[in-house]
């Protein structure tokens, strides 16, 4: 891999403080600097920390993969992470190379043309608009957990609404105010992460090391084979280490960012991914009846460890590591949601794109932002019927995935083609077109593993829509993309994307229309 020449270091080694250089990059790209660059690597770091966040990516999957797999869940994890280290990898050469908010959208528009862009960009923007939606609800019950109350479903849909509109609050204050809550939140949920996976691993593990390749006769009891169950887990793994991308939505508020932006998907994935790890194999080897989990009696076997562990007085404290560690994962995401609808704004080809694409004093992406939180927000009624909210967890996953594998095709066709070849801070040589070819597979194979209609992973008695909701939710999303691609014709107002040389004058940002 070939990172930037020296020149481009400070002498000490440390960030290079924002400047000329990082706006004439922008320009030159086509932009003007409108949000403020503030963001170090650190910084930076700490908004993909926060999205893919280890509490939260633990508690998402934690249940279903043992009661699918037994013990032996947990090597589905290892699969999942360097599947996605091999995306990271693409996404640090496209990355180095055009350092834009909305990265999807924009990298596709250079790669593969506005039409494909576009419905690229739609399809990611509600991918993570509707994992926000998912994220404050999921967060809501931890909020009743505190006071020993059992909240009805309004209650649940209410006080999730109350999550959105604080981290809107807060995001609409700006990247720095944002970075110092978001930075809070990870620091509190990676020393507790860390201290109570090594706490349960070594000082109250009641099983051996056997019970992790143990399925504890979970295939047998769900009527599928143990391949089945592994694919099903890694089809619900892969949720755990998603969200690396909002580093790219920070990318023109990060200093460096061609350089730097790589280094924190890099790092933010792997740093999750371990903790990740750490507590999936903590977690089974201190819990006082994993049989409990396989048989569908236990739907909380993180906080079952914790406290048989720690002792009852844990509780509460714990509940309070989780509700941050979700607070700062739905901010983060908010603010990376908000900066992708204001990249497809600006280039005039979403709807409403004049109030869409609008930035306040605090050089927050206001309009993007209040887009995003309608949109979540809308969704939230779905929280009446838990059926329904299992749907949209379904779909955003699917819809997750789906971009990813977009993105790392027309990056191997533009290779393949030479219309692309790697000219930012981070090239991979000629290693660059192989680590390709597996993101391709392996993305591929998690968008179809994904979407597989599985009653596995439905709750009992499901209705036929949640069992397909991955594959329906992704195909109305898209149909209604393209319908809006056929009748409004967006890709047209698209102009060419600006050369990485120097802008002409009169030349430094798309008209917002």
């Amino acid at each position: 891999m070939t990172t930037t020449p020296p020149q481009a270091h400070s002498p000490s080694g440390t960030d290079r403080p924002a400047g000329p250089a990082d706006a004439d990059r922008l320009a030159a790209l086509g932009y003007r600097q409108e949000l403020r660059r503030s963001l170090g690597v650190l910084g930076n770091i700490s908004m993909g920390f926060a999205v893919v966040s280890p509490v939260v990516g633990l508690y998402a999957v934690a249940q279903v993969g043992m009661g699918v797999a037994g013990g032996a869940w947990v090597w589905a994890l290892p699969v999942c992470l360097l599947g996605q280290l091999l995306v990271v990898c693409v996404y640090s050469e496209l990355a180095s190379q055009w350092p834009l908010a909305g990265g999807a959208y924009q990298w596709s528009r250079r790669l593969a043309g506005p039409t494909f862009a576009w419905l690229t960009g739609w399809l990611w923007q509600f991918a993570v608009m509707f994992a926000n939606t998912t994220v404050a609800y999921l967060a809501a019950p931890w909020f009743f957990a505190l006071f020993g109350a059992t909240p009805t479903p309004a209650q649940l849909v209410l006080t999730a609404l109350g999550f959105m509109l604080c981290c809107t609050l807060v995001n609409a204050y700006g990247i720095g105010l944002l970075r110092r809550f978001v930075s809070l939140g990870i620091a509190a949920e990676a020393i507790a992460s860390v201290l109570v996976g090594l706490a349960l691993l070594l000082f109250f593990r009641k099983h051996g090391l056997g019970l992790l390749t143990d399925t504890l006769g979970a295939p047998a009891a769900t009527g599928t084979g143990t391949l089945m169950s592994f694919l099903a887990v890694v089809a619900v793994g892969g949720w755990a280490f998603i969200g690396f991308d909002a580093c790219v939505s920070t990318a023109e508020e990060t200093r460096d960012a061609a350089r730097q932006v790589p280094r924190a998907m890099r790092w933010s994935l792997l740093g999750v991914g371990l903790v990740v790890i750490l507590n999936a194999v903590a977690v089974p080897l201190a819990h006082p009846d994993p049989a409990a989990v396989v048989a569908g009696t236990d739907l909380d076997p993180v906080t079952t460890a914790v406290t048989a562990g720690f002792g009852d007085w844990s509780a509460k404290p714990f509940v309070v590591v989780v509700l941050v560690s979700f607070t700062a994962c739905l901010m983060a995401s908010q603010g990376g949601a908000a900066r992708g609808l204001y990249s497809l704004a600006r280039d005039g080809v979403f709807p409403f794109s004049a109030r869409v694409r609008k930035v306040n004093r605090h050089q927050a992406p206001i309009g993007g932002l209040v887009a995003a939180t309608l949109v979540s927000a809308a969704a939230l009624p779905l929280g009446l019927e838990s059926t329904a909210i299992g749907s949209l967890i379904a779909f955003g996953t699917a819809a997750t995935f789906l971009p990813f594998f977009l993105l790392t095709v027309v990056a191997l066709v533009a290779r393949l083609r030479g219309t692309w070849r790697p000219a930012g801070e981070v090239s991979y040589g000629r290693w660059g077109t192989p680590l390709n070819v597996l993101a391709v597979l392996w993305t591929g194979l998690e968008v179809v593993n994904i979407c597989w209609p599985r009653t596995l992973l439905a709750p009992p008695g499901a209705p036929w829509y949640q069992v397909w909701a991955a594959v329906l939710g992704t195909g109305v999303v898209t149909l209604a993309g393209l319908g809006y691609l056929v009748v409004r014709r967006p890709q047209r107002l698209m102009r060419e994307p600006a050369a990485d040389g120097p802008p002409e004058r009169g030349e430094l940002g798309p008209a917002v229309l």
